[in-house]
């Protein structure tokens, strides 16, 4: 969960989110060495007797530091390709939903089933439970533990779907499908915001994502018909 005072990155509820919070924590560690080995040397450089002259000339130590920042580079290239891929990848998703972003709201349409579509705004009369700036009136349910194909549209200017639990943003651009994979593996709400700037009423159009078990599911998609 994320509040004031929080530095870290938000719960990863997603197999994606929690490669992608592994990669930061292993780029961070490697940034925290350099800086850290920036700085002894500069301090010796500066302030060491003598030691600025031995170092001038010095061959090994120049293959040293054309080696080491190519090493360095491959460790941090290689983990981030990795999960650039693994997020783009969509592993044989169960259903497809499709996002329509307008200004300043949200549409849904469930391209699997007939008739399952529905605006999504934001709440302004709130409840206890409700979350300011993030609650809906309508929430997108979807099944939990299983790969959910996003696709992503606008119908006026650019927007972006983003959950970051779930280690998703998607530009939505007009005239042109974008799509990612949305997975949760507990139950429960994901937020997220349009995290671009559309408009004066941008930061007032945010994403609810209520991942519910797949019988409860089914049963909300047949009273949907229905309706």
């Amino acid at each position: 969960m994320s509040g004031w005072g929080f530095m870290s990155l938000s719960d990863s509820l997603s197999p994606s989110m929690k490669f992608i919070s592994k990669t930061h924590d292993f780029i961070l560690i490697v940034v925290i060495m350099i800086i850290s080995l920036v700085l002894y040397l500069s301090y010796f450089l500066l302030f060491g007797s003598g030691y600025s002259r031995s170092v001038v000339g010095s061959e090994g130590l120049e293959v040293f530091w054309a080696l080491v920042p190519m090493c360095l580079l491959a460790s941090l290239a290689v983990p981030s390709l990795h999960c650039l891929y693994f997020s783009e990848e969509n592993f044989n998703p169960l259903m497809s939903i499709k996002a329509v972003g307008h200004q300043w709201y949200w549409s849904y349409e469930y391209s699997d089933f007939d008739s399952v579509s529905f605006d999504s705004y934001m709440m302004s009369d709130l409840n206890v439970w409700d979350v300011r700036l993030l609650s809906v009136d309508q929430s997108v349910i979807l099944p939990v533990q299983e790969s959910i194909r996003a696709i992503v549209s606008s119908s006026d200017v650019i927007h972006s779907w983003a959950l970051p639990a779930l280690g998703v943003k998607v530009d939505a651009v007009p005239g042109r499908l974008n799509q990612s994979l949305v997975r949760s593996e507990k139950v429960g709400d994901v937020f997220g915001q349009c995290s671009e700037i559309c408009g004066s009423l941008h930061s007032f159009m945010p994403i609810c994502l209520s991942f519910v078990p797949k019988p409860q599911f089914l049963n909300w998609v047949k009273i949907q018909i229905s309706c």
